[in-house]
């Protein structure tokens, strides 16, 4: 465990500390993130993390493979590259860490027109999804996001994520993350994209339309909630 070793470690039998020990370092959770949807080459893995270096990637690598939550395999032929991908183990820190995103995208301070990676954008649909809105619906959307290819499919109130060209999409959308998730999520127009063509809309229309009313993002904390939840707290101690 790379925080244990380096000598850092919060040395506290609480749960959240150990957790922080292990996968606490900066950009750990976020290469955690871009393996969510199955395992990635260190290439790919620079790609959606842009602001990581080659060395710090290898180091995060490094010290989540040590902790459990990284194995590292190669592809049988004809791929035969080395690719990680997260344990089984690993896997079972799908839940918080969308419910971290979830309990941020409240935040004030969250910037929605900061870069995307193409597996943010996937996981925040996820995040998001309503099942009761999305009840008898039953329709494939394909994303085409630069090099990168996935899918996700509602059926009947579920939601179902992949990488990969879908087999029979009756959706595709191509386009940058961003702003793709800005119109799933509702607070951008298809239209505006599709005038500067950084957006191509092909197929079912009516399904974009039933696609974006099944996601929420939760209400903003505004200044004025922060200040009373505070003052609650102070004359209302537990």
């Amino acid at each position: 465990m790379a925080n244990e070793k380096s000598g850092r470690s919060y040395d506290d039998a609480c749960g959240t500390a150990h957790a922080l020990d292990l996968i606490g370092e900066r950009w750990a959770m976020l290469v955690m993130r871009e393996l969510l949807l199955g395992p990635r080459r260190f290439g790919d893995l620079r790609s959606g993390l842009p602001g990581i270096s080659a060395n710090v990637l290898t180091q995060r690598l490094e010290g989540l493979e040590a902790s459990g939550v990284v194995v590292r395999r190669k592809l049988p032929p004809p791929a035969s590259v080395q690719v990680y991908e997260l344990t089984e183990w690993g896997k079972e820190a799908e839940p918080f860490i969308l419910g971290l995103g979830k309990w941020a995208a409240r935040s004030p301070l969250h910037d929605v027109s900061a870069p995307l990676s193409a597996v943010g954008m996937m996981l925040s649909f996820r995040a998001m999804f309503m099942p009761e809105r999305a009840r008898g619906a039953y329709f494939t959307v394909g994303f085409r996001l630069g090099e990168d290819a996935y899918w996700a499919q509602v059926k009947d109130g579920e939601l179902a994520e992949g990488r990969g060209e879908a087999a029979r999409a009756d959706l595709v959308l191509t386009g940058i993350p961003g702003e793709i998730a800005g119109v799933v999520h509702g607070f951008a127009d298809p239209a505006t994209f599709e005038k500067t063509g950084t957006l191509k809309v092909e197929g079912d229309r009516a399904a974009l339309a039933r696609f974006t009313t099944m996601f929420e993002l939760p209400p903003k904390v505004g200044a004025a909630d922060a200040v009373r939840q505070a003052a609650a707290g102070v004359s209302n101690p537990p």
